[in-house]
């Protein structure tokens, strides 16, 4: 909770500083995420903490001979592991942010920034694409496969299938023809397709970085900056 207290008074400060122009900002809108998510967190603990004792005393004063009702609990702590889940994720991201001295990994921040407006174009198509086969597969196999049982159960599915993860006599016992015929379709659009139209945008943005010679930053230059920054001094 103190570095939580610790980033909101730095944030506070830019969005002082910068005004509007600091939610225009990416790395701005990630600190935002990793504050919100923690503090959803830490209330989700406490109300959990609160469910388990009022849960605890219910069973001690009956000794178990009651009915209770753990949904809540199940609900609350389920939503604490999703929100931990976004902390760690944008934890994450900002710790690539951090390592950004190594020469690879600036390679790799370049390389998305050149590549960033053909990432995006190539994600809103393949949503559309994946949506697309994600309904076919649903509708289809509904009633007769265990793993399209549900929407979620069946994206789930399709994304081991673009992982080459795939069971091809679950799909030949569905339906003899149309089993084989949208697992093919679908392996030749998204893996074949999709897939090397991805690496495509990555390697031509890769090699553009790699043409315009970017430096990497020297780590003790940004420590004498923002050591100076502190001290209210300037280099």
């Amino acid at each position: 909770m103190g570095f939580i207290i610790y980033f909101m008074i730095h944030e506070i400060r830019l969005l002082i500083k910068l005004k509007l122009k600091y939610f225009y900002e990416f790395w701005s809108i990630i600190e935002l995420g990793i504050i919100g998510c923690s503090w959803g967190s830490v209330g989700l603990y406490i109300w959990r903490y609160r469910e388990f004792n009022h849960i605890s005393q219910l069973f001690e004063q009956t000794n178990g001979y009651i009915y209770i009702n753990l949904q809540i609990a199940i609900y609350i702590n389920d939503n604490l592991t999703y929100l931990l889940g976004f902390s760690c994720f944008f934890s994450t991201i900002k710790f690539v942010h951090l390592c950004r001295f190594n020469p690879r990994l600036l390679f790799f921040t370049k390389t998305l920034q050149y590549a960033a407006n053909e990432l995006i174009s190539f994600s809103l198509m393949f949503s559309i694409i994946f949506l697309a086969f994600l309904s076919l597969f649903y509708l289809l196999f509904l009633s007769k496969l265990e793993s399209c049982a549900d929407l979620l159960a069946t994206a789930q599915m399709l994304f081991e299938m673009t992982l080459m993860k795939f069971d091809t006599k679950g799909f030949i016992d569905a339906d003899a023809f149309l089993g084989p015929f949208c697992f093919a379709l679908f392996i030749i659009i998204i893996v074949f397709v999709c897939l090397s139209m991805f690496l495509s945008i990555i390697i031509d943005n890769f090699r553009r970085a790699r043409k315009n010679n970017v430096k990497d930053e020297d780590i003790l230059l940004f420590m004498l900056k923002k050591f100076s920054h502190w001290t209210g001094n300037q280099i």
